[in-house]
């Protein structure tokens, strides 16, 4: 940027904390910065507001991902381990981030992923560690069992408001298949099937901005403010300090002065890129670009991870799917008036209300498969739903051994990312694939499910041979829009660490991520309460070395 460019510049005002991205992580960030009413806040959002009715009322996923009015749009590259295929990847384009169009299920993974983080040299990240974190903005509906679950918090989590025969049933094949049933996926061990908890109250979405920014904007609070429709274009430094943000908001081009910390909370896809556009990365990517290296950081947008969901589809007969009740016309003005009069019924569903967590073999010392039971199937979401009943099966590895990137795409800020998760890329997952379909078709076998004549209609029993099941998985995979990793925490002598363990970005001071980018490994399940952990734990890190 040139000098004439950077003095054209309005400045809207000096903050002690810039808060990067109103999503997941830095709804959580800005409530506990702005609970000091001595911190002066702002918050820069990207996207709009959530005056959608999709965006509340649970259902609407269907109508948001794939929407430009709610998702970003952005695309992988064409994936080889997929067949070339180049993937929708869907990011929350509203306050709230993606928390407004997810798929609304708590979750908060294995204790041994975190007791990993800290054997791998990140001390405070253990189970035992971070679990207080969790607790900390928790409402659970209850009942609270053992210390592992409160109320009281801003994040209301509760139990679904619908039931299907055909999940019921499902969860019976399962416990037959050696799946048993267990009352609740948040203790630490979630292997075996239960219904999700969802992050709803009283059968709407609870998003991060409505939980932890709207009530405290609604008080007026002047030591806060949000912006939205925001581009952010870099962050600028002086003396190796955070110490301005330059962004765009329409044709207007404005600045923002920062007294304390710039706190990164864009997320996985954009937090990385926003590193790189501000002088962050991998030297000779940025020579490519024309920016000038302030930190030749070769980790920033390495290590991405994400869950790839394999899809089978089973058509059934003699039971009620979303698929059969969506299409009479006469039933949608029933289940609106159900939803609106009493908050219950098909409207209230997240994605998925039945979970299973399973080995895909024995070797594995936890359980390394998720499956998403949905008493519904489509094409691909923000399509529309198959006119006959069926289910989704949908599976994916929690682990996987391949490892992504996202990176700029060339020096115009406004250009979308350059994403490739290179799913499928190592021979672990593509054996956890073929594993994965074949237990699935174990549990659709048994007794329990028979009476509904599950027949296979995608990828269909012609996919037999080793070789077939994973042709099969590389056509059906798709995200599961879990990506993390990209700017990664890990010990001073890990090369393609981008943090410390207190969340800083390493060579430079007044500037931390808090976001899923941070993960070094995935969590074993959903990532969005992770994340919110991160969030809660990082922004308590933040406030203690201010004080210190």
């Amino acid at each position: 940027m040139s000098t004439a460019d950077a003095s054209e510049r309005r400045l809207i005002g000096t903050f002690d904390y810039v808060v990067i991205g109103a999503g997941s992580a830095g709804c959580v960030v800005a409530n506990r910065l702005a609970a000091d009413r001595a911190n002066k806040v702002l918050v820069l959002e990207a996207g709009g507001a959530d005056d959608w009715i999709w965006f509340h009322i649970p259902v609407g996923y269907l109508f948001a991902i794939g929407n430009p009015r709610a998702d970003w749009l952005f695309q992988t590259e064409p994936q080889a381990g997929l067949g070339g295929r180049v993937l929708a990847y869907p990011r929350g384009k509203v306050v709230g981030g993606c928390s407004s169009i997810n798929a609304m299920v708590y979750m908060r993974g294995q204790a041994a992923d975190y007791d990993g983080w800290r054997q791998s040299g990140l001390s405070g990240w253990g189970w035992d560690d971070v679990l207080p974190y969790f607790l900390r903005h928790e409402d659970h509906a209850g009942p609270p069992a053992g210390g592992l679950h409160k109320a009281g918090g801003e994040w209301r989590v509760e139990h679904p408001r619908v039931r299907w025969a055909i999940l019921d049933a499902i969860r019976d094949a399962a416990e037959a298949a050696g799946i048993a049933k267990i009352p609740d996926f948040n203790t630490g061990d979630n292997e075996g099937s239960s219904y999700f908890q969802v992050n709803q109250r009283r059968g709407r979405r609870l998003s991060a901005f409505g939980a932890f920014l709207k009530p405290l904007l609604a008080q007026g609070r002047a030591n806060l403010r949000l912006e939205t429709g925001i581009h952010v274009e870099r962050i600028v430094f002086e003396g190796g300090r955070a110490k301005a943000v330059e962004f765009s908001h329409g044709d207007e081009k404005l600045k923002v002065e920062v007294r304390g910390e710039v706190v990164l909370s864009a997320g996985a896809v954009a937090s990385p890129v926003l590193l790189e556009r501000s002088g962050i990365g991998g030297g000779r990517r940025l020579q490519e670009f024309g920016i000038e290296t302030l930190v030749d950081a070769p980790g920033v947008g390495e290590n991405l991870q994400d869950h790839l969901q394999i899809r089978p589809v089973y058509k059934v007969h003699g039971v009620k799917t979303l698929n059969g009740d969506y299409a009479k016309l006469w039933r949608r003005p029933m289940m609106a008036l159900q939803w609106a009069a009493l908050r219950t019924g098909p409207l209230t569903m997240a994605p998925s209300q039945v979970g299973a967590f399973a080995k895909s073999s024995p070797h594995y010392a936890t359980a390394n498969l998720q499956y998403h039971f949905q008493p519904l199937s489509l094409d691909s979401w923000g399509s529309g739903l198959h006119p006959f009943e069926a289910f989704t099966a949908s599976v994916c590895n929690l682990r996987p051994t391949s490892r992504g990137s996202v990176h700029l795409r060339s020096a115009d800020p406004f250009a979308a990312p350059m994403i490739s998760p290179n799913y499928l890329d190592t021979e672990e997952d593509r054996q956890v694939a073929i594993d994965a379909l074949k237990l699935t078709r174990r549990i659709v076998a048994q007794a329990p499910l028979a009476r509904f004549r599950p027949e296979e209609y995608l990828p269909g029993e012609a996919a037999a041979s080793d070789e077939a099941l994973l042709e099969a998985a590389a056509n059906l995979g798709t995200t599961i829009f879990h990506p993390v990793g990209t700017a990664k925490m890990g010990r001073e002598d890990d090369p393609g660490a981008v943090l410390d363990e207190r969340l800083r970005v390493r060579g430079v001071s007044g500037l931390r991520v808090i976001d899923a980018s941070v993960m070094p490994a995935i969590t074993s399940g959903n990532t969005a309460n992770p994340t919110m952990m991160i969030a809660e734990k990082g922004v308590a890190m933040l406030r203690e070395d201010a004080r210190a």
